[in-house]
């Protein structure tokens, strides 16, 4: 029988910690034989979980041994990862272990050095953390998952049930994953493929920015057709100023910023009205409805229709 481990770390999410151990405790064979045996283990013998204490009945040990160790997210995923932790995962995967992370649980993980050089993911708003914290990584925001073989890394907490579906699906099969996900009441393949659910607000602009009246003025006019020139015209100042302006300020480019504002009106419109999406497509500047389905399938990974099933 394949064995599991979950790593219990101090201040650990209580969601991440519950999903793996749910889902593959839950997975039964085509004969009814349970598929897996999950150990639940710590550092120490009580974790702190925020709302409540908890008791894991494994130690370290508990990872020796594992076919695959699942590290969920924590609190402050800043945290420095205790030698204890680190050496144990190390060994592990010197072993061959199989190691996932959910959501968070990617900072741990990469601070082990075992995710230098790879693609990962996590949560899209610790993105950046991770990226600034682990330049020897790859941080890929987008995605509900990486399956790099060895080591696997999930995005937001619901991706770690995506992610725990294709590690049975790899184990197992797709049958005995497709039953694992009704039990979950999940979908084995979420539609939009393994893109998350972002909401891709415009980027941060300090406050008093020489760039604030004019991001108000392009906010209020997502309906127009507006080309550089025109940003450029209303900011006083030329294409090449204003594209360096830009990237110092936001991080991008004027017509980047302006297709995510865009995208992100066009979120809002598809989750609080009924309007067709041809006519939301209009209303936030797309010339085109296929113009509108192509750019909002690229920057959230799902179609205009998928996204409003899922939160309309």
């Amino acid at each position: 029988m394949h064995t599991v481990a979950v790593l219990a770390l101090d201040r650990v999410i209580p969601f991440d910690l519950s999903t793996p151990i749910e889902v593959f405790s839950r997975t039964r064979l085509p004969d009814g034989r349970p598929g897996y045996r999950v150990r639940v283990c710590a550092e120490r013998e009580e974790v702190d979980a925020g709302a409540f204490t908890l008791r894991a009945p494994w130690g370290l040990e508990g990872l020796r041994g594992a076919d695959t160790i699942v590290v969920p997210g924590v609190a402050d995923p800043a945290a420095p990862l205790s030698p204890a932790v680190h050496d144990a995962l190390r060994s592990a995967a010197a072993d061959g272990t199989r190691i996932a992370s959910i959501c968070v649980g990617t900072f741990p993980l990469a601070a082990t050095g075992l995710l230098d050089g790879l693609r990962v993911t996590t949560h899209w708003r610790a993105a950046g953390l991770l990226a600034a914290s682990r330049p020897t990584v790859e941080v890929d925001p987008d995605v509900l998952y990486v399956d790099n073989g060895q080591f696997l890394t999930s995005a937001g907490a619901a991706a770690g049930l995506d992610l725990c579906l294709h590690m049975i699906r790899r184990d197992y099969g797709s049958a005995v994953a497709a039953d694992a996900a009704r039990l979950s009441v999940m979908p084995l393949e979420r539609e939009g493929g393994q893109a998350q659910f972002i909401v891709h607000d415009h980027a941060p602009t300090p406050q008093g920015s020489e760039l604030e009246p004019l991001l108000g003025w392009l906010r209020e006019n997502l309906a127009r057709e507006l080309t550089l020139a025109d940003i450029a015209e209303r900011a006083g100042t030329s294409t090449r100023t204003l594209i360096r302006r830009f990237r110092d300020q936001t991080g991008t480019t004027p017509l980047q910023w302006l297709h995510r504002a865009r995208i992100r009106q066009a979120q809002h419109l598809l989750e609080t009205t009924r309007h067709p999406v041809e006519r939301i497509g209009g209303q936030v500047g797309f010339g085109s409805p296929t113009a509108f389905r192509d750019r909002f399938k690229r920057t959230t990974g799902v179609s205009p229709q998928a996204y409003r099933r899922t939160f309309g």
